[in-house]
């Protein structure tokens, strides 16, 4: 399987790719730069907003705009750009990293310390109406989200921990925590991730250069090398959903790969599932 360059960008740390099957285009975002980008492969239309903090995911919203996790909580845009907070929650030292819509539209939403202290971050589902439930409050680097097909079990990564794990999931919430796979030492540290329509677990390696996926079993199925070495999150995009855009980072390396921080694409990797928007 071969990469191709989807969109040429210096991020400095992309990440949170997300396919909006409304408007056909690609979602993502550069946390350091406090950048939303967008992307239509089918025009090559693309767009850049700016936010007024570090921004760990945008998520499309089902009544149009986006649901934004920022360094001080979850917020909303609306359609015609007007921004209010959903979930204003200021911790000094700590910003948002990634999230996820769960299937039933609520986002699950993951803080991290600066500093990426143990326990200093954590996980939280916010429902559409803004009432929020911690679920996990002792995290270090909250990472990649996602859901079975069939929506009975949850994947999470905490990544100093080097592991994948799995919830099964109730519809609602996440119970009995379990290790799914470990990534071994010297391979990268298991990043953002996608769930394919197989139930196979695709994640990003960061410092590893690739992307693996894992059967449902966990077995590891594939490798795909990448020329750089920070792959950060990766999700199913494209009018049939088999393209696999991967985003990319720049930060922390003194001379980093010429396609570092754009985002690249492995085309006809599989097929995904189609992403819900967040009810709110």
């Amino acid at each position: 399987m071969r990469y191709a360059l989807a969109v040429r960008e210096w991020a400095e740390l992309g990440e949170g790719p997300t396919w909006d099957a409304a408007t056909g285009r690609l979602i993502w975002v550069d946390i350091l730069s406090s950048r939303i980008h967008s992307y239509d492969p089918g025009s090559g239309r693309r767009t850049v907003m700016a936010t007024e903090q570090h921004v760990g995911a945008a998520k499309p919203r089902a009544g149009g705009g986006l649901v934004v996790n920022l360094r001080d909580g979850v917020g909303l845009y609306g359609p015609d750009g007007g921004f209010s907070w959903l979930l204003h929650d200021p911790v000094a030292g700590r910003r948002a990293n990634d999230a996820a819509v769960a299937p039933d539209g609520a986002l699950w939403a993951g803080t991290m310390r600066y500093d990426e202290a143990p326990g200093g971050g954590t996980l939280t589902r916010i429902a559409a109406d803004g009432s929020a439930e911690e679920i996990l409050g002792d995290v270090a680097v909250s990472n990649g989200i996602g859901w079975s097909p069939d929506g009975r079990l949850m994947y999470y990564i905490d990544t100093p921990t080097r592991t994948i794990d799995v919830f099964d999931f109730d519809g609602q919430l996440a119970h009995n925590r379990r290790k799914f796979v470990s990534v071994e030492a010297g391979a990268g540290l298991p990043d953002g991730l996608t769930v394919d329509a197989e139930g196979g677990v695709w994640v990003a390696l960061w410092d590893g250069g690739a992307v693996r996926r894992y059967a449902p079993d966990g077995g590891l199925d594939q490798v795909v090398e990448l020329p750089v070495r920070r792959p950060t999150a990766c999700v199913f995009g494209g009018p049939d959903l088999t393209d696999l855009y991967i985003t990319t980072a720049r930060a922390g390396q003194a001379a980093p790969h010429p396609l570092a921080g754009s985002v690249l694409v492995l085309p006809g990797a599989g097929r995904g599932v189609p992403a819900l928007p967040f009810g709110g």
